[in-house]
């Protein structure tokens, strides 16, 4: 290659970056026009942004101070809600400890009674039931005495056949 071609080729290069820079050089004038009407809107707006940002701080302020009261209230219903729920366990405990006693005074009362009866009911065998079946026996023998005696003489020799007729 020969110097000409070699300065023609360079030229270009050289025509090329320059107009690379000048088309940076317009953007850049771009941007700063943006730049400038961006500023003009923001600071025509910027009251507005700053009592915007004043009132949420107080809302914010505001919200941290329920939630702190909202937090201490908790905490004091959680409390009083564990020491009501003790109470109420030891009353079921003490509920339930009486109860077991009772059920088991029932239960002793119940077998008293039952071995009360049942010594009352073999005292009735044995006082009432015991005499009556030997007045019982005794009337049936006089009764037998006195069919006996009142049917007069000897049995016929035909009854008493029948008679052992009968028992065979």
């Amino acid at each position: 290659m020969n110097e000409k071609t070699l300065l023609t080729i360079m030229a270009i290069f050289v025509a090329i970056a320059a107009i690379a820079l000048l088309g940076q050089a317009v953007a850049m004038v771009g941007l700063f026009f943006v730049a400038r009407d961006l500023k003009t809107k923001v600071l025509g707006s910027w009251p507005q942004i700053e009592s915007i940002i004043g009132s949420s701080k107080r809302t914010v302020e505001q919200a941290e101070h329920h939630i702190g009261k909202i937090g201490s209230s908790s905490v004091a219903i959680l409390d009083a809600t564990r020491q009501q729920l003790a109470r109420v366990d030891e009353l079921l405990s003490d509920a339930s400890s009486r109860a077991r006693v009772q059920l088991e005074r029932a239960e002793m009362v119940l077998d008293d009674t039952m071995t009360r009866v049942q010594q009352t009911v073999s005292i009735v065998q044995r006082g009432v039931l015991s005499p009556v079946r030997e007045v019982h026996g005794i009337i049936s023998g006089i009764r037998t005495a006195f069919s006996h005696l009142s049917r007069g003489g000897r049995t016929s020799v035909e009854h008493v056949t029948s008679d052992e007729e009968m028992f065979i």
